[in-house]
């Protein structure tokens, strides 16, 4: 469904860019990473989207979900912020790990902006044209003709808000779950249940949000 993407001038210039990055610096996700969001979630399966912005740019951290980090790594503050909202929404117990393929295995797309970054750089791959192709993977899923709940924190995720049709689907918004903000309206927004709730109404099954040990 995003085949003509590649076709496009900008993807050949992203590629060479990532290309050039990776040869002079450590780049974020690892190349078989870049796609993990659309690999574990595929269109036919995609119920949710919630919106990140930037991989990781820590080392081992980034695997191609959005906010989610590899077994083994400290649970990153924005992440143990969405915890702490999952414990408050739902009453489940805070997770001991940061992984959340669990989410994206049940059609939770967990979608980056940009999807490469620079190690220790952050927003270092921004503007080279990765932001063209997943405005292309949020018109591609807001085609779908059934509900898909999309999850947008902070600004530049609210941004996107145009590219839905809102009379299909959901949008559910607050502020980002950053230290720095999730103070401002994050807390207490409850997206968890809000999103359940809006599968129900439409007919489908609600994500089971508790993530298994390990």
């Amino acid at each position: 469904m995003l085949r003509g993407e590649f076709a496009k001038p900008y993807w050949q210039q992203l590629q060479r860019f990532v290309a050039g990055q990776r040869a002079r610096y450590t780049v974020f996700p690892p190349d078989p990473e870049v796609f993990a969001a659309l690999h574990l979630t595929p269109y036919e399966r995609t119920r949710v989207v919630i919106l990140g912005q930037d991989p990781y740019h820590g080392p081992n951290q980034a695997h191609g979900l959005c906010f989610s980090v590899r077994p083994g790594v400290a649970v990153p503050p924005s992440l143990a912020n969405i915890y702490k909202e999952l414990h408050s929404d739902l009453g489940l117990p805070i997770p001991s790990h940061g992984n959340l393929e669990a989410w994206a295995r049940q059609g939770v797309l967990l979608l980056n902006t940009t999807l490469t970054v620079r190690a220790g750089q952050a927003a270092s791959h921004q503007g080279q044209g990765w932001e063209m192709f997943t405005d292309e993977v949020l018109r591609t899923v807001n085609g779908k003709s059934h509900r898909v709940v999309f999850v947008l924190w902070g600004a530049s995720a609210r941004k996107k808000k145009s590219l839905i049709d809102l009379t299909r689907h959901t949008v559910i918004e607050s502020a980002h779950p950053s230290p720095l903000s999730a103070h401002n309206g994050f807390f207490g927004s409850h997206p968890f249940s809000r999103t359940n709730a809006a599968l129900l109404e439409a007919g489908l099954e609600p994500i089971d949000w508790s993530l298994p040990a390990g």
